[in-house]
């Protein structure tokens, strides 16, 4: 794997694993949609995102 510039990390440091791999939300992965969360956080807002049990 090529190494990341500390511009690039500085960058993406809220979504890169302890890999130095780019993670998204569980949630996120499949949407087609072009905002992402990363894997720290919770899902804030997202139009596609619907909790079970909500009506």
């Amino acid at each position: 794997m090529a190494k990341l510039s500390q511009k690039f990390k500085e960058e993406w440091e809220f979504f890169l694993n302890k890999y130095n791999r780019i993670t998204f939300n569980k949630q996120c992965k499949q949407c087609e949609l072009d905002c992402k969360q990363s894997y720290k956080a919770q899902i804030v807002f997202c139009p596609n995102f619907k909790k079970k049990g909500a009506a």
